[in-house]
């Protein structure tokens, strides 16, 4: 909305031989830094009761300068919207990340599935993911290419139980991908919406509408399917995949109310919760498999593989760290909700590229299960936004 200006006959430096060109106001009377705080607003200025007005051929001269009009209008152009070349630029980058997280979450996965074929020691392989990442983000900080966060105790005492859960849930999964199908394991983990609600529910109390424990349905279900119809179906592997879902659950519950108010940026975050998580588990890894137990392993890997098993390793935990981080720095960018989307169709081109690359047998009715479950999982996110909408 343009505000109206009114200008007296002195605001304009007028004489006769110059009256064609009396049409452009002088701007010397505005505040120079009002005039830089405000929006562009193009004005269309002439004077009515100048006599030669009348007399000249009717024109207009775009006036380029930056009006100050009233507190009002100051908060109105605040509160413009984006234009459409700074939404496109943020599409774009949210895309990037999309691309970027699911791409590297499906190269780890499948170095992850040959180390645990060719070396089958998941707290070993657990231990040098995290190990790889800290050194990283360790050598970042030491050499500045990433500045250091500003942490105290307090913030390591709340990152304690979230560092606890989250060295769990990774072993967790690894111990699952180790004994089943890569594309088993992420069918199971799909259910983490339903431990999230049940945890939520049952013991945080908190309560939810029915549809989103309808939407619970479809993913239970389609699991259950999964499951009941996988061929190479192991239980150690099916629990795995189901504690490294509670795990998570806790990790996110104890992030969100731990860490609220830390001014830390997600890159920097995740990797003090990978130090932390080394710190926790390199001491369980020894007491579970131990020195011995690798060395004999690896001497076999070597003679049934050779060299590439050393590639493979290291390429999965580098791998395993920058896909954790580049999703810890798109909730920097996003909202919760397109996140859990992401996620849902991250396990589906991990699924697919899985079964593509291993050559997984799968029944059509256990394909179902799978695309019944990950459906599920759409319908809980449609239906907590619906909750967050009608709460606000």
């Amino acid at each position: 909305m343009i505000p109206a200006v009114k200008l007296s006959p002195a605001a304009f430096s007028v004489t006769n031989q110059r009256s064609k060109s009396a049409l452009v106001p002088s701007v010397s009377i505005l505040n120079m830094k009002q005039i830089a705080s405000c929006s562009l607003r193009p004005l269309y200025l002439t004077r009515l009761d100048d006599p030669h007005t009348s007399e000249l051929k009717p024109r207009r001269q775009l006036l380029d300068f930056r009006c100050a009009a009233s507190a009002a209008d100051d908060k109105e152009s605040k509160a413009e919207v984006v234009p459409a070349s700074s939404e496109a630029a943020q599409k774009l980058k949210i895309s990037i990340y999309f691309a970027t997280w699911w791409a590297l979450n499906v190269i780890f996965n499948i170095y992850n599935k040959k180390v645990l074929n060719a070396f089958p020691y998941p707290w070993l392989t657990s231990t040098l993911s995290l190990a790889c990442g800290s050194a990283m983000m360790l050598f970042s900080w030491v050499t500045c290419l990433v500045e250091a966060p500003k942490t105290d105790l307090d913030f390591w005492k709340a990152l304690f139980p979230v560092a606890v859960a989250h060295t769990i849930g990774h072993v967790a999964a690894t111990v699952s991908m180790s004994k089943v199908a890569v594309s088993f394991t992420h069918i199971i983990k799909s259910a983490e919406p339903a431990f999230s609600v049940l945890v939520s529910r049952f013991i945080l109390g908190e309560s939810f509408p029915m549809p989103v424990y309808l939407s619970l349905l479809p993913i239970i279900g389609g699991c259950g399917l999964a499951a009941a119809t996988e061929l190479n179906f192991n239980m150690i592997g099916f629990m795995g995949a189901m504690i490294s879902n509670l795990a998570f659950v806790f990790r996110n519950i104890f992030s969100k109310r731990g860490m609220k108010g830390k001014s830390v940026s997600g890159m920097n975050y995740y990797a003090c919760l990978s130090i932390m998580s080394l710190i926790i588990l390199a001491p369980f890894a020894i007491a579970m498999e131990g020195p011995q137990m690798w060395a004999a392993g690896w001497q076999k890997a070597l003679a049934d593989v050779g060299p590439n098993v050393l590639w493979w390793i290291g390429a999965q935990s580098v791998f395993y760290h920058l896909y954790n981080q580049v999703s810890y720095m798109s909730l920097d960018q996003i909202s919760p909700l397109t996140f859990s989307i992401g996620n849902t169709m991250k396990r589906i081109s991990v699924i697919v590229s899985s079964i593509i690359i291993f050559r997984t047998p799968v029944r059509p009715v256990n394909a179902l299960g799978a695309a019944i479950a990950i459906f599920g999982t759409f319908l809980y996110s449609q239906d907590r936004l619906k909750l967050r909408v009608c709460s606000i």
